[in-house]
Formats: C-alpha cells, structure tokens, sequence
C-alpha cells in the first residue's frame, strides 16, 4: 500500500460494512485519518479499533439531518476537519412498481437520495475550509435501467443529478465532487439479493457486458480510494461502465428497446412471483444492519 493519503482526514458514511468499511480500511493503509459514520456501533467501534488510533467512529442515520450534522460535527473535530467526504450510504429494494411496498420504496429514495443530500449539505462548511473532495457513490443504474430495482434506480439517478448540481454550486468554494458508479460489487445488498430471488442470479447472467460482470469489493473501494486521491470526477467499477455511461442514449433508443422488451417480459413475471413467495420487498439488508452500499 502507498502513503499518498498521509494527514488526509476521510469521512466515510455507510461504514459498517460493504464498499464504506473496504473504503475506510483502504485509506487508513494509505495514511489517511478516518472518521467512520453509520448505524451499527459494534462493527463501526470494532472497525474503529482495528484501524488505530487515528480512527473514530460516529453514530448516524442518513435519514435524521440532525444526527448527519452531529455526526460529520463530531468527525471534524476529532480530526481536526475533514478534507474528504465518500457519501456512500445506501439500502436496496426490490420488486416491480405495482408490487412495491409504498413504505418500501419511500425509504429507499430517502435512504440513498435524501441522505445523500443531508451528508453533503452538513459537510459543505468543512470541505469549504479545507478546499476538499466529496466523492459520491451513485451507481451503474444511474443510467441503466433493470425491472425489480426501479426504486434503487430511480434514487441513484437522482444522486447522479444531485452531485452534479453540487459540484457546480460549490466550485467557487474550492470543493471539488466525484461520482463513483459501480455495477455489481460482492457486498451485502448483492448477495441478500442473490439468496432471497434465485431468477435475479439468472437474469444478471442474460444480461449484455458488463451488466453481467460482479467485481469484488476490495477492487472497487481501491478504485473509490484511487479517485479521492486523483479528485476524480467520476469513477467506474469496472472501468467499461464508463462506456454504458456514454451509451445511454443508445441504450434507451427504439432499437434497444425491441431487446429490452423482450428481456423484461421473459424475467419480470418470474421476479414478481420470487418476491412474493419471499414475503418481502422492503430491503436486501434489514434496518438494523445499517446502510451498506
């Protein structure tokens, strides 16, 4: 591991496990101070412990704007400020539109979207002083559309509109903003997915490249960590996501749409069936896991 993170002062917040604890574990090994935010202070306290004494770790929910600011409050002064923020927090939900619960669906979108937007606004002043980086975890279904995840996508697509109208508003203030997308990664959200709904591990192998890919963790918070170094303004995980990014508009043309169509009329009947055998489809990882994207 290098160095190049040395006196660098990391908020993280979905923390506790998945892409938040590799992240932390990945630039405290490169020198970085690191303030760890999220709901489970077992793993947070044990994770803190782990990584040292320049470590913290702070009790929040993404969706309670008071405990963000205590939160972020707390991490600057226990490091003395914060020069970089990976907003990373998320939860997923799965099941169609008209068989998603309306509870379900609601938390998703304020988990991932609104609590995005609670963790940049309260850290605004903090990066303002130190001319920092905030590096936003959205996702390859920001721009890629899959049935069952309509709430997942639809709150990461406004993540991705959000961190780029906060990095237009805070450039004056020397804040520069990152997106970070990734496809699939091997973290708890995927694989709950994967146990509870067999036709969605069916349906991800039909699916064109790099739809179909899953990348560890490990590779992807190294890729998250190689853009707060570099301020990278976007991230992707794999790399040829970036290439889907720049199709989007060739992805949602008449011409796809006639494949689309057909994708979706083979799998959405068996996932709705999978969701309501299951009992369920509020989240992948229950609320008391915490956020873990």
């Amino acid at each position: 591991m290098g160095t190049d993170l040395v006196g660098r002062r990391l908020v993280v917040t979905g923390a506790a496990r998945g892409i938040g604890e590799h992240v932390a574990r990945t630039a405290a090994a490169r020198g970085a101070r690191v303030a760890l935010v999220g709901l489970e202070p077992d793993r947070l306290r044990l994770l803190a412990d782990e990584l040292g004494a320049t470590a913290s770790w702070h009790l929040a929910d993404v969706r309670d704007s008071d405990a963000v600011k205590h939160a972020l409050d707390e991490s600057a002064g226990a490091m003395g400020g914060i020069d970089l923020l990976v907003a990373n927090a998320g939860v997923v939900a799965y099941g169609t539109v008209r068989q998603a619960d309306d509870a379900a669906f609601e938390r998703v979108v304020d988990v991932n979207l609104n609590g995005t937007f609670r963790t940049l606004k309260h850290a605004t002043p903090h990066l303002e002083r130190s001319r920092g980086h905030a590096m936003v975890v959205a996702s390859a279904l920001s721009f890629l559309a899959l049935p069952s995840m309509a709430s997942y996508g639809a709150s990461k697509a406004g993540v991705e509109m959000l961190a780029l109208a906060y990095r237009q508003e805070v450039a004056h203030l020397g804040i520069t903003v990152g997106l970070v997308h990734p496809s699939w990664v091997e973290t708890d959200l995927v694989t709950s997915i994967e146990r509870d709904i067999p036709s969605f591990v069916r349906m991800r192998r039909e699916l064109p490249y790099p739809g179909n890919v899953t990348t560890s963790v490990d590779k992807a918070a190294a890729a998250i960590v190689d853009g707060l170094v570099n301020q990278r303004a976007r991230v992707y995980v794999p790399r040829v996501v970036g290439a889907a990014s720049w199709g989007k508009a060739a992805i949602s043309s008449p011409a796809a749409w006639q494949w689309a169509r057909r994708f979706a009329g083979k799998w959405v009947p068996r996932l709705e069936r999978e969701v309501a055998a299951a009992g369920r489809n509020e989240q992948a990882v229950p609320p008391s896991t915490g956020y873990c994207d």
